[in-house]
């Protein structure tokens, strides 16, 4: 059974079931997704994700100035489907969208150039989602968990900030560390169509043609490098989702989810 799921208005859209935890398990297809921007999605894509495949929760990461410019999407039209949209960006110069009275472009778009380490770049990027939106990580992940049907993850191009979410998911059901990077990487294997994609908004162009193709790619010592921060500075990612109000409840809904 393939993992990704082929639709005409998304590129980069893939199940999280198949992947090996560390007990021999194997999670199970059907219950989350994750996704690239899911704006231009037709009639027969949503067709599918709600009909076909009993989507019933959207967790979308964009920052408010994304949903602003592109639109918050044709899945919040559909009835059936529940929409949380929990930007991990702090917006504006402060820590709370609500008091946003401008779009500080360095914060709320997923791609600037930065003069560091592009390793450290990356991973001092995703921790910062942790440092500055820690309750947003929180409720995205328990609206994964939700049971009432499929949940699908998404932001922009798919690739930093689901890719953080994600690997949270799959450490907390268990799956093994490789394969998690390894699905972390997946998303290389579409970049040309995500960028391509991306480049034919206003948007992002400018943002992405700033740097070359190349820079974008998810390599594996991104996630790999991400996760070894969380060991040493919090003695693992399910400590630091503990350390901000994740309970024993929550995992066990996780794993129900992914697992059962």
């Amino acid at each position: 059974m393939t993992r990704w799921i082929a639709l005409e208005g998304a590129v980069n859209v893939r199940d999280l079931g198949g992947l090996p935890t560390r007990d021999g398990e194997v999670t199970r297809y059907g219950r989350i997704l994750r996704a690239d921007n899911l704006q231009g999605l037709t009639q027969d894509d949503v067709s599918r994700l709600v009909g076909e495949l009993k989507l019933r929760h959207v967790v979308d990461l964009r920052s408010n100035a994304e949903v602003s410019l592109e639109g918050p999407g044709p899945l919040t039209r559909v009835p059936e489907v529940t929409h949380h949209h929990l930007t991990l960006f702090a917006e504006g110069g402060t820590h709370t969208d609500v008091e946003a009275d401008s779009i500080d472009a360095d914060k709320v778009l997923p791609w600037q150039e930065r003069q560091l380490d592009e390793e450290l770049r990356v991973t001092g990027f995703y921790y910062g989602y942790l440092r500055d939106r820690p309750e947003a990580v929180i409720a995205a992940l328990r609206a994964m968990s939700l049971n009432d049907g499929a949940a699908v993850v998404h932001c922009a191009a798919g690739k930093d900030r689901t890719g953080v979410l994600t690997a949270f998911a799959l450490e907390v059901a268990g799956v093994t560390r490789q394969a998690m990077i390894d699905d972390y990487a997946a998303t290389g294997e579409r970049l040309e169509l995500i960028l391509g994609r991306l480049r034919s908004s206003e948007t992002y162009r400018a943002d992405l043609d700033s740097r070359p193709a190349d820079d974008h790619m998810p390599r594996p010592r991104y996630m790999r490098q991400f996760l070894q921060v969380l060991e040493e500075r919090h003695d693992g990612p399910l400590a630091w989702l503990e350390s901000h109000g994740w309970t024993a409840d929550d995992t066990a809904a996780m794993r129900a989810r992914l697992l059962d």
